[in-house]
C-alpha cells in the first residue's frame, strides 16, 4: 500500500490531477494500461472538470474499485454489484473524513474565483488537503478491498 500511495503522490506533485493519480497508481497492481487509465481519468481531477463537484481522489478510487472488481469477478452483474457496495462503503469513511465528497467542500475554498484560488495557493491547498485526500483514499480503497 505505502508502495501505491507513494506513487500517487509522486504523480500528483509532478503534474496528474487527483483523479489520475489515484486511478494509474494502480496500473501495476492490478494490471491495467496506465495511459489509458491517464486518459480517462483526465477530465475528474479539480472536481470534475475543476467544477469542485465530486473530489477527483474520490472518482479515481470508484474507478479503482470498478477494476478491482471487474478482475475479481466474471460476471459483470456481480462486477457491478459488488463495486456498487464497495463505492457506498467508501463514500461513507470519506465522508467521515473530511464531511463531503465534494472537492468544494472539503476544500472550503471556491478556487474558480480569484481570490479563491488566492487562498487556495496561499494556504497550499493541494499539499495540506488534496494530498491528503489522495493518500486517505489509497488507505480507504486498501481497506475496503481487502473486507
Amino acid at each position: 500500500m505505502k508502495e501505491i500511495e507513494e506513487k500517487a503522490i509522486h504523480s500528483f506533485n509532478n503534474g496528474m490531477n487527483c483523479s489520475q493519480s489515484v486511478l494509474t497508481a494502480y496500473a501495476d497492481h492490478l494490471k491495467f494500461d496506465p495511459k489509458m487509465a491517464l486518459s480517462v481519468a483526465t477530465g475528474f481531477g479539480g472536481g470534475m472538470g475543476e467544477m469542485q463537484k465530486t473530489c477527483g481522489a474520490v472518482t479515481g478510487a470508484f474507478m479503482v474499485l470498478g477494476i478491482h472488481n471487474s478482475k475479481k469477478h466474471p460476471e459483470n452483474t456481480e462486477a457491478v454489484k459488488a463495486t456498487n457496495e464497495m463505492v457506498k462503503k467508501f463514500s461513507h469513511y470519506f465522508k467521515a473524513l473530511y464531511g463531503s465528497l465534494d472537492c468544494k467542500g472539503i476544500l472550503n475554498c471556491d478556487f474558480t474565483t480569484i481570490s479563491g484560488e488566492k487562498e487556495f495557493k496561499e494556504k497550499d491547498m493541494k499539499k495540506n488537503i488534496c494530498s491528503k485526500c489522495i493518500s486517505d483514499s489509497i488507505r480507504l480503497i486498501e481497506l475496503i478491498t481487502k473486507e
